[in-house]
């Protein structure tokens, strides 16, 4: 008995597979987005660039998570106390930055919603690389040779090898869709959730904006950030002021580090693969211990929390997250080493700023946790302040410019092991300025 996949003309009937996917336990609204996906696909408009991660789904699973803690208007007060702080902010950075500073738009103060929506582009050409990797390597799988159907979507042996083929490329492209949604859902909420701590446009420390944006804080988080902490307001404004000017002239001078950063987890993605025999072994002990039932829809959830994807990884991609982390900690750690230079003993609560800082990334970050749950990877407290050490020494032996100057190209930036000895890393770099010895 067939399951009516295949109608009478042998092409794909994605209506009864997705009914047949409802059944075994998949969510509704899962399925609903495979469907529009797969709908989407075979227009002819979208047949060739059709994303995984749209803009849609990304906002609208954000914007719940914004609304559970709320999204508060702002004021002209607001706009008015923050503006002078980030005014403050450029002047002091001014005498230790190489980077412009961008001129200050009228609106200093963002709600939630605004970053939202003036991010979500960028955040969706960050990671739609990683979604593509994981989905192509599904598909894969599904699509080789020596891969049969799960008998409960097969249904009995009794197609041809050309409606066994159409059925593959369909479930193909239903778990392509599906893999895109899970991607989605886990980005829109770790981006709602950032949305909901971030104290400025670019405190998650990662190029997500236009590079004429210019710096903005966001006064609710501000508000939520400093509760508690006893400090005057003026100092906390001034203080998370200055990390917002600083990272928005890094990064609007250096739009490369958004293209660094992508292509990194591109490469990553393109090493993924589906390491078929742990999922069988795993699938295998965890029923007989019990923890899984057969009979259960829910299993698949399980096994995909259970080692989908290969742990071991390619010398490629373990470059690629090297790259990734020693970017991020080196970018994190510019910023912090700037402000320290310009306010340590300006700012009388500095230490107690700085400090709490510090701990609310390494203990509460969301972007960590995003970073952790899509790419297994983790910026450890360590290697920040690593990173910020290494700043240090550079404008000791080369000067503020010199430090600033290494932003220029990626072969400028260390990686871990050049962290050691700054000095012998700089060398390595640098042209000499007569080049007769060379000769």
């Amino acid at each position: 008995m067939s399951f009516g996949f295949l109608p009478g003309d042998g092409q794909p009937d994605f209506e009864a597979l997705l009914k047949q996917f409802s059944e075994m336990g998949i969510d509704s609204e899962t399925i609903s987005d495979a469907k529009s996906f797969i709908e989407n696909m075979q227009s002819s408009s979208t047949t060739t660039n059709q994303n995984l991660i749209t803009h849609s789904v990304l906002r609208d699973i954000a914007r719940k998570i914004i609304a559970t803690k709320g999204d508060l208007p702002i004021g002209v007060s607001d706009q008015d106390q923050l503006a002078q702080s980030l005014a403050i902010a450029n002047t002091w950075l001014d005498t230790e930055i190489l980077f412009p500073a961008s001129t200050l738009s009228s609106n200093s103060a963002w709600s939630k919603g605004t970053w939202l929506d003036e991010s979500l582009s960028s955040w969706q050409s960050l990671i739609e690389p990683l979604a593509t990797g994981m989905a192509d390597a599904l598909a894969k799988v599904v699509t080789n040779p020596d891969t049969s159907l799960p008998a409960e979507l097969a249904g009995v042996s009794d197609h041809s090898p050309e409606q066994q083929e159409a059925m593959k490329q369909m479930v193909a492209k239903l778990l392509r869709s599906f893999m895109g949604t899970l991607i989605a859902n886990q980005l829109g909420q770790g981006v709602g959730l950032l949305a909901n701590s971030i104290t400025s446009a670019n405190d998650v420390a990662i190029p997500l904006l236009k590079p004429e944006s210019g710096p903005h804080l966001i006064p609710q988080n501000i508000q939520e950030w400093s509760d508690g902490l006893g400090i005057e307001k003026t100092e906390v404004n001034l203080y998370l002021a200055l990390r917002e000017v600083a990272a928005s002239r890094l990064f609007s001078k250096n739009t490369w580090l958004h293209t660094y950063l992508t292509d990194a987890i591109t490469t990553y993605g393109k090493g993924i693969t589906i390491d078929v025999d742990s999922i069988t072994r795993q699938a295998e002990e965890a029923m007989s211990s019990g923890q899984i039932d057969i009979n259960n829809p829910q299993s698949i959830n399980i096994a995909l929390n259970s080692g989908l994807f290969t742990p071991q990884q390619t010398p490629a991609q373990e470059l690629a997250l090297t790259k990734l982390e020693m970017a991020l900690a080196l970018i994190e750690g510019w910023i912090d080493h700037v402000v320290s230079a310009v306010a340590s003993e300006r700012i009388p609560s500095f230490n107690a700023l700085i400090e709490n800082s510090r701990r609310r990334r390494a203990t509460n970050s969301p972007m960590q946790q995003l970073f952790a749950s899509l790419l297994g990877l983790e910026v450890s407290p360590r290697k920040m302040r690593e990173a910020s050490a290494f700043w240090n020494e550079v404008k000791n032996l080369r000067g503020a410019d010199g430090r600033d100057k290494c932003w220029e190209d990626p072969a400028f930036l260390p990686m871990p092991k050049d962290l050691a000895d700054v000095k012998a890393f700089l060398d390595s770099v640098t042209v000499p300025d007569d080049l007769s010895g060379l000769i």
